[in-house]
């Protein structure tokens, strides 16, 4: 089996088919690695002006390396190993879309600090009791929720579902990609 694809790796074949500077672009792309990328690193701190940053489709398992990237918005990890959501502090202020979903997330502790946090797509992790799903509460500025497709809804119809999501989390505008409709919101008054 061949051996994994660095950040290194990955970011110079990204470099040489983009023909631009890594460091200088706002949008990187590294998803589909072949072999697939396994680990985050500090070589990710070099991307200063990189405003949107995909891994997505990799073997990744564990969220490392963001340090340095004062301009990172949105943060797309789906489809990868991750177990726990940590190592986001260093981009807490700017990340505003994190991109979590296919992978092996049980518990929702590391959110907290992303205060400006408006999109979270976490569908199809293991997420399986409300006590988590309550930490979302913690994101004042979270708009657009994708939760489906864990084992919290199981034997839940979407109706229900959404009514007590809705009731947990009253100022979010979408939930699962459909629009939050006034009467769904009145229905929990």
């Amino acid at each position: 089996m061949s051996k994994a694809t660095t950040i290194k790796e990955a970011l110079k074949r990204w470099e040489e088919r983009e023909k631009q500077s890594a460091a200088q672009a706002k949008v990187i792309e590294l998803q589909f690695q072949w072999p697939p990328i396994e680990k985050m690193d500090n070589t990710l701190s070099t991307l200063v002006n990189c405003e949107r940053l995909s891994l997505s489709t990799n073997m990744i398992e564990k969220i490392f390396g963001l340090n340095g990237m004062k301009s990172l918005r949105v943060l797309s990890l789906a489809r990868n190993y991750i177990k726990q959501i940590s190592g986001l502090e260093a981009i807490a202020e700017t990340l505003q879309e994190l991109w979590l979903s296919y992978n092996l997330i049980e518990k929702l502790k590391g959110l907290s600090t992303l205060r400006n946090l408006r999109v979270l797509y976490i569908s199809n992790n293991l997420i399986k009791d409300w006590t988590e799903f309550n930490r979302l509460q913690e994101l004042q500025a979270l708009q657009d929720l994708v939760v489906v497709g864990n084992p919290i809804s199981d034997g839940m119809d979407e109706t229900t579902w959404r009514l007590e999501c809705i009731k947990r989390l009253p100022t979010i505008k979408k939930l699962d990609g459909e629009p939050i409709v006034i009467n769904e919101e009145q229905t929990q008054m």
